[in-house]
């Protein structure tokens, strides 16, 4: 597969990525080779089919929001997603990450 990187601009609210960065607005700025996009992709399908699994779950009411696995799932897989942001974004893609201190891994290593 090509390893070379190219500029992707990503939306995280909407899960997309795109090379056009007025295509639609963007959070971050990232340089990625194809095979990272194939996993930032599958990361936001992950959060998309917990998404509808939790719009179920939240149809049961007697399921308290701190006893369900979906919403365990999508914190877990939003982790991965900045952390690719971070890892492959561009220095304000990281000091927002930062700032905002979206993954734990960049605050404990600080502290």
């Amino acid at each position: 597969m090509d390893q070379t990187k190219k500029t992707y601009y990503v939306s995280i609210a909407n899960g997309e990525i795109s090379q056009l960065s007025t295509a639609s607005p963007w959070d971050f700025k990232i340089e990625a080779t194809d095979e990272e996009i194939i996993q930032l992709r599958e990361y936001f399908e992950q959060n998309y089919s917990s998404d509808w699994q939790g719009f179920l779950r939240a149809h049961v009411p007697y399921i308290e929001y701190h006893y369900d696995p979906t919403n365990d799932a999508i914190d877990a897989t939003m982790q991965k997603i900045y952390k690719m942001m971070y890892e492959l974004g561009d220095q304000d893609a990281k000091e927002l990450i930062k700032s905002q201190n979206l993954i734990s891994e960049i605050s404990n290593k600080e502290h």
